[in-house]
């Protein structure tokens, strides 16, 4: 009888692999299997690009200390090199995802939203703008709480760490404890107002001026797919430099509220009450502070972004 129940469990458990082994091939066979994947790739290459960049950005915005370069000096100086790469843990899974999520979301909606265009068309620009709030919006309930994490890690110095509370946040999962344990799971979310007013509409114009871009570069190529790496690169840095462009004050405004402690009293109550606090006491200079570094960045991260992921999707329906 025993043997009965081995050859069952075995029986059940081939049954699993093959269900395992049997899915990949179909997710990918699917048109939106291969954009989630693709759009995973762009992430990743984005991330890695672009992060020293994303961290000195931070720092500009939070504090006092000038010119990127000079920021830039400091930290090596003081912090070594790669203090530049710290928090990087926290978002390169989610953002790997996040990344597939909006491709993928973008990919169906902005077809949704125009449903007089042909499948053998490419969607209008008045469905990649909708898709792209859409996508934007909705990857805001998983990049707050990443940034969240990301900019407390990243707002972290080697002389603050001689406090016996600082020293225990090493990474991602303390930062993480330490937020729910002082403002329990609703402080995870601390920030997702502005990070949804800020990605919906930049998401839109994102996606718009990529594809709208692309086609005056390469005539013809929204529809037969044959831009060239050259057009890939310049299309997506320019919308990612626009888009960044468009939402800069507000980002400004996301990091002050995400990097202020729930152990201390609030400097800042909300979105309207950071915007007027910063303003009142720095000048209207300050929403533009760090844009510079900003847009250069912009333009090196979403050019990978866009050429990973169009090369990665290239690949996979040249398999299929």
């Amino acid at each position: 009888m025993s043997h009965i129940f081995k050859i069952q469990g075995l029986i059940s458990l081939t049954t699993k692999r093959k269900g395992a082994m049997d899915f990949w091939p179909e997710f990918l066979a699917s048109s939106w299997g291969k954009e989630f994947v693709a759009g995973g790739f762009g992430g990743i290459a984005g991330l890695i690009s672009g992060y020293p960049l994303d961290s000195i950005r931070v720092r500009q915005q939070n504090t006092k200390s000038g010119s990127a370069f000079n920021v830039f000096r400091h930290v090596v100086a003081k912090e070594g090199p790669l203090s530049l790469y710290r928090g990087m843990a926290a978002p390169l899974a989610s953002v790997t995802f996040q990344n597939a999520m909006v491709f993928q979301i973008y990919a169906t909606l902005s077809r949704t939203f125009d449903r007089k265009i042909l499948a053998s068309d490419p969607p209008s620009y008045k469905g990649v703008a909708l898709g792209g709030i859409a996508a934007g919006a909705i990857q805001s309930l998983i990049i707050s709480p990443v940034e969240l994490v990301k900019i407390q890690l990243q707002l972290q110095s080697k002389t603050n760490q001689c406090n016996n509370q600082v020293t225990r946040l090493k990474g991602p999962r303390d930062v993480t404890r330490r937020i729910v344990r002082q403002a329990g799971l609703r402080g995870i979310y601390r920030g997702l107002t502005v990070t949804v007013l800020r990605d919906a509409h930049s998401h839109g114009l994102y996606f718009w001026v990529y594809e709208y871009t692309k086609e005056q570069l390469h005539p013809g190529c929204r529809k037969n797919g044959h831009e060239s790496f050259q057009t890939m690169l310049v299309a997506g840095g320019l919308a990612g430099s626009v888009s960044w462009i468009s939402c800069y004050p507000l980002d400004v405004v996301k990091t002050r509220l995400q990097a202020q402690s729930e152990s201390k009293s609030a400097k800042y109550h909300g979105i309207v009450d950071c915007f007027r606090q910063s303003v009142r006491t720095e000048g209207y200079r300050v929403l533009w502070r760090g844009v510079g570094t900003t847009v250069g960045r912009a333009f090196i991260v979403n050019g990978a972004i866009f050429t990973a992921y169009e090369t990665a999707l290239r690949f996979l329906c040249k398999r299929q």
